[in-house]
């Protein structure tokens, strides 16, 4: 049952990223919700289904993106490991976590969508690309990190709550 809260929550994200978010660019960038939303759900204490939600979020958008489907799962799965792998280590310090996750994450993103691109024939350049596009994208992806974490935090003491809570 608790992962049944996952399905309209990224259906949601996916609707507001093709609808609204994707309209706010900067430069040539525009920020990722579900890989912030991720990241974010990822980093909560106490959440055991982040590689869940990354393959349904990854199926989800890949309707609405022109890139094929398995970059998007390599992309959000990584997210999700690297988010997992820094609560581990820098667990005083959640948002300097969620900053991290973000900046790394959205790169990684975009090396990936670059590479596949790059294969497939386009001919834009790196320099380029990283300025116009992955700069701008790394920006608008950290300001949401902020209330994006605190409402996956909500979220996540409603789905998971502590034994104190129970």
């Amino acid at each position: 049952m608790r992962n049944a809260i996952a399905l309209p929550l990224l259906g949601l994200a996916v609707i507001l990223q093709s609808a609204i978010v994707s309209q706010f660019s900067l430069l040539s960038g525009y920020a990722d919700l579900l890989l912030v939303i991720l990241a974010a759900w990822a980093l909560q204490e106490g959440v055991t289904t982040a590689f869940h939600w990354a393959f349904l979020a990854s199926i989800m958008v890949s309707f609405a993106s022109h890139l094929p489907w398995f970059i998007y799962l390599l992309g959000y799965c990584g997210v999700v490991f690297l988010a997992l792998a820094l609560q581990r280590r820098v667990w005083q310090a959640p948002l300097l976590a969620m900053f991290s996750v973000t900046f790394l994450g959205t790169l990684f993103m975009h090396l990936l969508s670059f590479a596949y691109l790059r294969l497939s024939g386009d001919n834009l350049p790196f320099s380029d690309s990283m300025g116009s596009i992955t700069l701008p994208s790394i920006l608008l992806n950290l300001l949401l990190a902020i209330p994006i974490f605190g409402m996956m935090r909500d979220l996540a003491h409603w789905v998971f709550p502590s034994m104190e809570e129970r």
